[in-house]
């Protein structure tokens, strides 16, 4: 997934295929490792989700001990789409059996893993989201956490939510409003339509947007232009952290009226869920042949 440079240490966990190229301090995020070898949807699976939130903290700790200027820390995806999203297949298990604790820790781990994104792994870290597939919903929502978003011309991106009656709850309209106007985000949110990457860039919500199979070249570049202006990078974060930081507290805020939200959701919503997880399900399998 990445360009491999000089002494590249590759690390793996069952869901998460990370390269740390730490003499220049880049770090490559590949979610769903293991769907290369294993039937599954490319969601938030409560493993995945845990998997990232322990990577980002050992390695702010380390990046802490090393004292790094700016450090780049980008998303991708091991899979063909970026990420689908939530657990569907959870959420309709826990809804059922009104289990309002479980969902809601899910929910905070969650909003803890794309905060962490949005907060430098809190030491400046530059993050980056290449989009090289679709990404939807809770997808789409890590990939606006992250400062930079990168994506392939052929990829869908949106918030389709709204087709089971509830609300993209992890960080989309906090997210969003730093780069569009209130009332498109809304907008955007209710409406659940999917957009190109094109046309995403067009509203301001995409930084970069090149042809297929691209996305990993525009990623160094990037990161190149960086590179060039490490100091000023670093002090652009911390006039943003200043200016537009969105806080943790105000996002498990918003989380909490997400699952309250789900949790009163009918049987015709739950069957909706149920639907677009066979769809989900349908769709990974010839991937695999």
């Amino acid at each position: 997934m990445s360009v491999v440079h000089p002494f590249p240490q590759h690390v793996s966990t069952r869901t998460l295929r990370v390269v740390e190229e730490t003499e220049r301090d880049v770090y490559w995020i590949n979610m769903h490792a293991n769907l290369v070898t294993q039937p599954g949807r490319a969601c938030f699976s409560t493993r995945l989700v845990d998997e990232i939130v322990d990577y980002q903290r050992q390695l702010g700790r380390r990046l802490t001990l090393k004292g790094a200027l700016t450090p780049h820390v980008v998303l991708a995806s091991d899979s063909d789409v970026f990420n689908l999203g939530g657990d569907l297949e959870l959420f309709c298990r826990l809804i059922r059996e009104q289990d309002r604790a479980t969902l809601l820790d899910y929910a905070r781990r969650c909003v803890t893993g794309v905060h962490a994104f949005h907060d430098g792994l809190g030491v400046q870290a530059h993050s980056i989201a290449l989009v090289q597939g679709n990404a939807l919903g809770g997808g789409f929502e890590a990939a606006l956490s992250c400062h930079t978003i990168v994506a392939e011309e052929h990829v869908m991106m949106g918030l389709p939510e709204v087709l089971f009656d509830l609300f993209p709850g992890m960080g989309a309209y906090s997210f969003m409003c730093q780069r569009i106007a209130p009332r498109l985000a809304e907008k955007l949110m209710l409406e659940g339509n999917l957009y190109s990457a094109r046309e995403l860039q067009e509203m301001g919500l995409v930084d970069v947007v090149v042809p297929t199979g691209e996305g990993v070249a525009a990623v160094e570049q990037v990161i190149r232009d960086s590179k060039r202006i490490p100091h000023a990078r670093a002090a652009m974060h911390k006039v943003r952290e200043l200016a537009t930081s969105v806080p943790l507290e105000e996002m498990m805020r918003i989380t909490e009226i997400w699952v309250d939200t789900a949790m009163t959701l009918g049987e015709k919503s739950l069957r909706t869920m149920d639907r677009l997880v066979r769809a989900q399900s349908r769709r990974a399998e010839p991937a695999l042949a």
